[in-house]
């Protein structure tokens, strides 16, 4: 006796929840079992994405190697990126290190505000005196303010830790993006597949290359020229011996990935070294320096930027901010692509219509009614 319709309904729709279940059950294993390795692939494919065009062209030069050229590239990027980052982390350290110095041997000189303070709006009553105080009586107000600022230290100590292991995971990722790199081409045929099993065989090949210029846009134009522009002012800050130059040119670094004027820092710069430096020359020569420094993003992101979508800056700003937060340093540089990526997408199927169906042709004998 065959079962009723309403019974073969039943039990087909039981069927299909009961495998969708399993598949769902699974890709949540999946996902929970790759997330602690999520931000350091996503930064590996980024990377790889970024620098396959030189890949490619140093491919050529080699005669078709593809694995020695992107040994070469990853021998490369760890020197150009460990040499800073060594010579920044050493002013940081030295800067810590004088600062407590200072404290402990109470030699540390805070100049007395001047009368004009005074008359800032709002905050001139309130900063002239605190000002005043700790000009004149520092330990009376560290000691007062210890048990408030032990929470600060302990997290800031946190923040330094991440940061360090931020440093060796974006290590770690220029590794693995050297491997993706080496198989650059059945990773490019992989993607494409995917898109075209997305999108269909007639927008696949489309989303593919929106997704690609998209992250290569933005890696190159936003968290490259920031970090291309950090070398330049920071070389500076180290070469004039401007305490705290790591700490100053990773503030450039982050102002510059979050699209901020670095005038806010380079300002005060140029009017330390003037007020310090006994040279006239020396000071000119650094204020040239660091306006061409401040000035480079101008020129840079016209050139790296403009091949891909022009991603709005409020994306930018929060892709980062987001991803500084949720992510922690590592966030900092995926955040911005991640979201510009995800924004033209999304862009890109808003503005998608329908191509126009064409109109029947008719036959040499058939007439129009």
């Amino acid at each position: 006796m065959m079962p009723s319709p309403e019974k073969l309904l039943s039990r087909n729709l039981l069927d299909v929840l009961i495998r969708a279940g399993l598949i769902l059950l699974l890709a949540l294993f999946c996902f929970r079992i790759f997330h602690p390795f999520l931000d350091l692939m996503l930064w590996s494919v980024i990377l790889a994405i970024t620098l396959y065009p030189l890949h490619q062209l140093l491919s050529g030069w080699l005669g078709g190697r593809t694995n020695s050229a992107a040994t070469l590239i990853v021998i490369l990027g760890l020197v150009i990126l460990l040499v800073p980052v060594v010579v920044i982390g050493m002013s940081m350290a030295d800067s810590v290190r004088d600062l407590v110095h200072a404290i402990q041997n109470r030699t540390l000189q805070i100049p007395l505000p001047p009368d004009s303070v005074q008359n800032w709006p709002v905050i001139g009553q309130y900063v002239y005196p605190f000002w005043n105080r700790v000009a004149t009586d520092f330990m009376g107000v560290v000691h007062q303010m210890a048990p408030h600022l032990q929470g600060v230290a302990k997290t800031l100590a946190g923040q330094a830790a991440g940061a360090g292991m931020g440093l060796m995971q974006f290590l770690a990722a220029f590794v693995i993006a050297g491997i993706i790199m080496a198989y650059g081409e059945l990773g490019n045929r992989t993607s494409c597949d995917i898109a075209i099993r997305i999108s269909g065989p007639e927008r696949g090949p489309g989303l593919a290359e929106l997704c690609t210029g998209t992250i290569r846009a933005v890696a190159q134009g936003v968290v490259g020229v920031a970090f291309i522009q950090t070398m330049i002012l920071g070389l500076g800050f180290v070469v004039m011996g401007i305490p705290g130059a790591g700490l100053l040119a990773l503030g450039v670094l982050l102002l510059g990935i979050t699209q901020l004027p670095v005038v806010l820092i380079t300002l005060p710069a140029i009017v330390y070294v003037f007020m310090t430096n006994d040279s006239l020359l020396v000071a000119i020569l650094f204020t040239i320096w660091t306006m061409a420094g401040g000035l480079s993003d101008n020129v840079l992101k016209p050139l790296m930027f403009g091949r891909g979508g022009k991603v709005p800056m409020p994306v930018i700003l929060i892709g980062a901010l987001g991803g500084m937060l949720s992510n922690g340093i590592i966030g900092l540089f995926v955040g911005p692509v991640v979201l510009a990526l995800g924004y033209e997408l999304f862009m890109s199927w808003v503005h998608e219509r329908e191509a126009p169906t064409p109109p029947p042709v008719e036959s040499p004998g058939q007439t129009t009614p």
